[in-house]
């Protein structure tokens, strides 16, 4: 699929801060960027001041959740996500919104009631890229860059699955959360960060601040 990081979006009004501690948030920042989107590096309480959405990405979950609790981010996000601020998680985004992290006491936010599984598909050299459809998305399929990712082992009710593969969610949302096992930033089509940002916008429109 040819990129289409470059079509004209109205995006322009939106500050999107990134978790910037550790993992590839430089990439969802140059896929935001391309969209129009000014973004923001996050690594404090301070630098989510003014932001409209958040973006947590892959890399260590435990590293990211040390970090993020260490310097308030994590406190911060659950009172944003209480005011329905849009957070979207990917890979490592995602095991730290969950609630139940399977075999780990590790931090977490715990804004989604699903259970994940860290690793679940293997080691490293297990990673692999894989093509999947969802109504939401249209007929093209979607490629999703799984590496070391989880798997979402249980979900609540309330959680709807945008996406599966071999009839697993890989792509969910409760409310304003977006959670991902995959890694989108990796791939050069934008649909689902333009998803998210459609969020962000409904957000704004219904006066989230």
């Amino acid at each position: 699929m040819k990129s289409d990081i470059s079509t004209p979006t109205s995006y322009g009004t939106q500050l999107i801060g990134v978790v910037s501690y550790q993992g590839d948030f430089q990439r969802h920042i140059h896929m935001l960027q391309g969209l129009g989107v000014k973004t923001r590096e996050v690594r404090n309480t301070k630098d989510l001041l003014g932001v409209h959405g958040v973006i947590i990405p892959g890399g260590e979950s435990t590293t990211i959740g040390m970090l993020m609790e260490r310097y308030g981010v994590a406190e911060a996000l659950r009172l944003h996500a209480a005011k329905h601020m849009p957070i979207f998680g990917t890979c490592a985004g995602l095991i730290l919104l969950a609630q139940d992290i399977l075999h780990s006491t590790q931090p977490r936010l715990g804004l989604l009631p699903i259970a994940v599984e860290r690793n679940a598909y293997g080691r490293q050299v297990e990673s692999f890229e894989a093509q999947f459809n969802s109504p939401l998305f249209g007929e093209t399929p979607l490629e999703g860059v799984f590496i070391r990712a989880p798997r979402i082992r249980t979900c609540s009710p309330e959680v709807e699955a945008l996406a599966n593969f071999e009839q697993e969610p890989i792509l969910i949302r409760r409310g304003a959360i977006l959670g991902a096992t995959f890694h989108p930033e990796l791939t050069q089509d934008t649909r689902i960060h333009r998803y998210f940002l459609d969020m962000v916008t409904a957000a704004q429109l219904n006066h989230y601040s």
